[in-house]
């Protein structure tokens, strides 16, 4: 990783003078005047030996200007301390070819991560909110086994309870002909499920697996619900045990409000039924049974109230703390389906609202899956169905593709036999060659910080960018009617594009076609 070698060139030259604080970090300056990367290292050090941090900075630029493995190192300006370094061409491209864009060096990971995701009701049919945290659970599941974790998936099916037994009333209603109850479910969903022979709720549950497969999401584990009421009891009495409950109002309590959560919850109610708290404490009881010592949870906003509770019962359960349990959750927000400029509620297809299934049969898996995934999490997600329809430039899943078949048009054209043996170095390279090759040696830092920051969206966010560069390389760098060394060289580039640009689409689950 580029960062990582920098930061090992840079250390072993702040080794040897005194009192320089070892870095651990670098930036990448806004403005490319600036240089490739940048450190703030000289404000700490300007402290500790009472200079200012510009002198300090020009001390340290001196002792790394010795290292011919950088082109420029330089103080950003005479009123700050920053110290801008720009890096040779050759220095950049060896760390690209250094790495194995299948297999990078990422360290290997201890924890046993148990990611859930999606965990709708079996009550019905998925919506594109569940799309979204279906996409995301997905993406952040390849990303994390390609950064060498250990990670298991799981639907969690809520197929006990109230809502079940809802379900069951308003399709008996329909199949007898009479109206279903006032409280039931209406969709029209409900008078298909009341025409088949088969259990409706299997019936649901097969239709969702069915319509998360089409966007490439499967699970290690389906976890039902009702195998916990059994195990109910045993959970909170350890919590008993162990001082963390109280009985008031013949209900009893749990003491989350001394683990983080505002205030303190009720496990079982007066009339001695448990809440759907209860049970979800006794859910994750079983994961930190199964091994698991990193808990990751995707879930809708709706449930934004919900994680401090779940942590305090994390903490109160893992008793034993011979190893530490770490818990996340990332929050999925709405998504709003646009039409022509509109906003699209209603079904043409039911009258009720959009399924899932009817976006990807809009549009397809890929451009599903991309337009759910190119978005932080927590951000309010505006899906526009007549721009992933699109085969033009202004599609950003287009766009991407095209760079991937466009790369094997070119190859094709040339004959070009993959793979081929990089140039071992580099003569001068135009903006555009630069631009492409330190963008892609930045790629094993940028899966890496996505998969710790448990931010998937930045996949697809380096994906639009590396298109981009590509784009502007193809423009600006001739390649078959150039020289056979300046060829070479561009043809060394692009298989690398294509390397990284393959690795990080089959992150995204999305398809790089050959032609288009």
């Amino acid at each position: 990783m580029i960062k990582k070698e920098l930061l090992f060139y840079l250390n072993k030259v702040f080794q040897k003078q005194e009192n320089v604080p070892l870095l651990d970090a670098l930036e990448i300056p806004k403005n490319k005047d600036h240089g490739d990367f940048a450190t703030p290292v000289c404000f700490t050090l300007a402290k500790i030996r009472k200079q200012s941090p510009r002198d300090s900075a020009v001390i340290l630029s001196e002792q790394l200007n010795t290292d011919l493995q950088f082109k420029k190192i330089a103080v950003a300006s005479p009123l700050n301390g920053f110290i801008n370094m720009t890096l040779t061409s050759d220095f950049i491209w060896s760390s690209l070819c250094a790495v194995t864009i299948e297999t990078p060096d990422f360290p290997q990971s201890v924890d046993s991560i148990l990611l859930e995701y999606v965990s709708a009701n079996p009550t019905g049919p998925l919506h594109i909110g569940h799309g979204r945290w279906a996409v995301m659970g997905s993406v952040m599941a390849h990303l994390l086994r390609y950064t060498r974790h250990t990670v298991s998936t799981e639907f969690y099916i809520n197929d006990a309870g109230n809502q079940i037994t809802t379900f069951y009333n308003s399709v008996n209603a329909a199949k007898s002909g009479n109206p279903i109850p006032e409280d039931g479910y209406h969709g029209a969903y409900i008078r298909d499920l009341a025409k088949g022979d088969k259990d409706p709720l299997q019936m649901n549950l097969d239709d969702q697996r069915q319509t998360l497969e089409r966007i490439g999401v499967t699970f290690d584990q389906w976890f039902s619900e009702k195998t916990l009421h059994d195990s109910v009891n045993t959970t909170l009495a350890t919590l008993k045990e162990n001082g963390w409950t109280y009985e008031k109002d013949n209900a009893l309590w749990f003491k989350t409000s001394q683990l983080g959560d505002e205030k303190d919850r009720v496990l079982i109610k007066s009339d001695g039924s448990y809440t759907y708290f209860a049970v979800d404490i006794v859910y994750h009881d079983s994961k930190l049974k199964r091994g698991f010592t990193h808990l990751i949870n995707i879930w809708g906003a709706d449930h934004h109230g919900y994680v401090a509770r779940v942590k305090a019962a994390i903490s109160a359960l893992n008793t034993t703390k011979n190893k530490p349990i770490t818990f996340s959750v990332i929050i999925g927000q709405l998504v709003h389906l646009i039409r022509d400029g509109a906003p699209v509620r209603m079904s043409k297809r039911t009258g009720d609202m959009i399924s899932l299934e009817e976006v990807i049969d809009e549009i397809g898996s890929d451009a599903t899956r991309y337009f759910l995934i190119e978005h932080r999490a927590d951000t309010h997600l505006e899906f526009d169905l007549d721009l992933a329809k699109k085969q033009s430039s202004e599609n950003p899943v287009y766009y991407i593709q095209y760079a991937h078949a466009r790369l094997c048009r070119i190859f094709k054209k040339l004959e070009v036999s993959l793979p081929i043996n990089c140039s071992d170095e580099l003569s001068s390279l135009v903006p555009a060659e630069r631009h492409l090759i330190f963008f892609l040696a930045q790629w094993p830092e940028e899966a890496w910080s996505a998969a710790c920051q448990q931010q998937p969206y930045q996949i697809a966010q380096y994906c639009l960018k590396l298109a981009r560069l590509f784009h502007a390389f193809y423009e600006k760098c001739p390649i078959a009617n150039t020289d056979p060394k300046t060829q070479h060289q561009r043809l060394s580039i692009l298989v690398k594009v294509q390397e990284v640009l393959q690795k990080a689409l089959s992150i995204l689950g999305i398809s790089a076609p050959e032609t288009m």
